[in-house]
């Protein structure tokens, strides 16, 4: 069965009760439905403990898709972890404070993408830093002003919301997708909308916050030339 992702519905759930469904070769933990999310899109997968009902916890070290079967994920332990039962009753509980980290990083990066509104193409979040890279055919670009143009959005107090969308629609609107290297997953028949209040609207299956307040001062940290038009530009949260 699919692990149900409540992440999807509610980014802040930061604890489920679950069923362990089966335990891989590998030692990959599947559960019928997770709080974790999975490692995509530039997101690593979370991390925490899957609490067990003798008071005993496996520690995970990250979250990621089963290879065999993308509607499952597997919840890695770290090493020296004595592995569950199938049918065994869980309650899975994510490490909050890196979680939120990431969600405030990912919201800003999609900031970012508006304040150079350029093709993107690679990104990467970190505990509270991240990075995109973009096609951009020119240099000259200025950390301070760079800043001061992500942190007016950033006060701007929007809401952060998300809409379902069908392939076809996405297909009517191409200029939804921002990414040249991360395409939105299809094959569900829909396709997942994150919009910042009136700023900004591109596919996005991460994690965010609820309001761009939540997300406090960010700084753009450096701005890297990686080839003839590309430039990677670092954000940290301040």
């Amino acid at each position: 069965m699919p692990t149900e992702l409540l992440f999807r519905q509610d980014a802040y759930l930061r604890e489920t009760a679950a069923t362990v469904e089966a335990v891989n070769e590998r030692g990959g933990i599947i559960l019928d439905r997770t709080v974790f999310y999975a490692t995509g899109g530039g997101q690593p997968g979370d991390a925490g403990t899957l609490r067990r009902s003798d008071g005993s916890a496996i520690a995970i070290g990250t979250a990621v898709y089963d290879p065999g079967d993308k509607s499952r994920i597997l919840h890695v332990p770290l090493e020296g972890q004595t592995a569950p039962q199938p049918g065994e009753t869980v309650t899975a509980v994510l490490d909050w404070e890196r979680r939120l980290k990431r969600m405030k990083v990912h919201t800003a990066l999609h900031l970012l993408s508006v304040v150079l509104p350029y093709p993107v193409t690679g990104g990467a979040i970190g505990d509270g830093d991240g990075r995109l890279d973009f096609d951009i055919p020119e240099g000259g670009l200025d950390k301070v002003e760079l800043t001061e143009k992500l942190n007016a959005l950033v006060a701007r107090n929007a809401e952060v919301s998300c809409r379902w969308i069908s392939d076809e629609e996405l297909d009517a609107n191409p200029g939804l997708v921002k990414t040249m290297s991360v395409k939105p997953p299809r094959g569900s028949g829909r396709i997942r909308l994150v919009a910042i209040g009136d700023i900004d609207l591109q596919p996005c299956g991460g994690t965010h916050v609820a309001n761009t307040a939540e997300i406090g001062l960010v700084a753009v940290t450096d701005i890297e030339k990686k080839g003839k038009q590309n430039r990677r530009v670092r954000i940290a949260l301040a």
